[in-house]
């Protein structure tokens, strides 16, 4: 059956992979922290968002290409960095960069993933983002960066929004541990998704290779601990100023939700913006990411990056309009791993891409950039 028929939205994908997927990593994957209000209010508040539709403007084919950092993308979405995505599917890493490059899409590879940059960067042609938690050790630092250029990734990410470690609640309850060490309970739960222990068991246990990479460096961990908790250190303005210095390409800064930390931003010669709530898995009291793009976008004119609930071709264009220039998806691509498997990604790109065009016929939005004019502002 065609898998268009079989699964039609991601709830659909999400649904599959959560019974294709151990429990405690599908918990790891889908959980937030504190008592997840923070989800409701990205759903909530994306839902809030409604355009007027058109009548009688005739046939056309929607233009859904962006241009960002000088390189086109035909599409307005692109793979977000998520750390340990090798755990939510065997070698996703890697997957979902060929994925991304066929498509023309940028794909961004976390410190925390479980491959490195050398690993990944083959299959990438320009596409490639690093997204840096800031490593203390200025050395370090200096080589990750140095490591990410010589793979081939064009543009860094810093994210600002984990200045101390989250909590993660229902995360903790499923017994997942960082690093993943299989107890007879998680064991149990592995025996029932073969496809996923089949290809765990042939690529290996996932584990933070660029991070595990310096752990010699480092030391006072305790035995709950990997290396990345020595290594990072909780950014400030300086830092930001250092890492601007140290890198030639695009620089990101990631977790933006105050427009009043626009200026110095801009003043420390940042590229682009990302706003954020890490979907809900750093601050519960965190607002929701759609709520404060218009005052970012208001308060910039530099190209605004968009995550954070995000569940279709719609929500998509609901933050276009109101400010973003694109948009990135974690969670997502990973509930499509986990439910199709290698097939996933292409799936969902072909799902978001047929749902951007729907609702833009719809609207009678021949291009993104007509997408504000069809808002109902209340």
């Amino acid at each position: 059956m065609d898998l268009l028929q079989r699964y039609p939205a991601l709830s659909d994908l999400k649904a599959k992979a959560r019974r294709r997927m151990p429990w405690f990593v599908f918990e790891y994957l889908d959980s937030a922290t504190g008592s997840e209000s923070v989800l409701r209010r990205n759903r909530a508040d994306l839902d809030n968002v409604l355009f007027m539709p058109s009548i009688l403007h005739g046939e056309f084919d929607p233009d859904m290409s962006v241009t960002l950092f000088g390189k086109t993308h035909p599409l307005p979405f692109g793979v977000s960095p998520v750390g340990m995505s090798g755990l939510f599917w065997p070698d996703a890493e890697r997957i979902l960069a060929r994925n991304a490059t066929k498509a023309g899409l940028p794909y961004g590879l976390s410190t925390v993933a479980s491959r490195t940059p050398e690993e990944v960067g083959p299959h990438l042609d320009g596409n490639g983002w690093f997204q840096v938690y800031p490593p203390r050790d200025p050395d370090i630092r200096a080589d990750m960066l140095k490591r990410a250029r010589d793979a081939g990734f064009t543009a860094l990410v810093l994210t600002v929004d984990v200045p101390v470690a989250s909590r993660r609640e229902r995360q903790t309850r499923s017994g997942v541990t960082s690093p993943p060490r299989l107890t007879p309970r998680l064991m149990a739960q592995v025996a029932q998704c073969p496809a996923w222990a089949i290809g765990t068991a042939q690529q290996g246990m996932p584990r933070m290779r660029l991070i595990d990479g310096y752990a010699a460096q480092v030391t006072g961990l305790s035995s709950t601990e990997h290396a990345g908790y020595m290594l990072r250190t909780s950014p400030d303005m300086g830092y930001l100023k250092a890492l601007r210095d140290g890198w030639d390409g695009p620089l990101i800064v990631k977790g933006v939700l105050d427009a009043r930390d626009v200026p110095g931003l801009e003043a420390a010669g940042v590229d682009a913006i990302w706003v954020s709530n890490h979907a809900g898995r750093q601050f519960d009291g965190a607002p929701s990411s759609i709520a404060v793009l218009p005052a970012i976008r208001a308060a910039t004119k530099l190209p605004l990056i968009f995550d954070s609930g995000i569940e279709g071709g719609l929500d998509i264009l609901r933050a276009i309009a109101l400010g973003a220039d694109f948009v990135m998806l974690g969670r997502a691509w990973h509930y499509a791993l986990g439910a199709l498997g290698k097939d996933g990604p292409a799936h969902l790109i072909d799902l978001l891409k047929r749902d951007i065009a729907s609702n833009m016929g719809q609207m009678g939005t021949k291009r993104l950039a007509d997408l504000p004019a069809r808002l109902i502002r209340g």
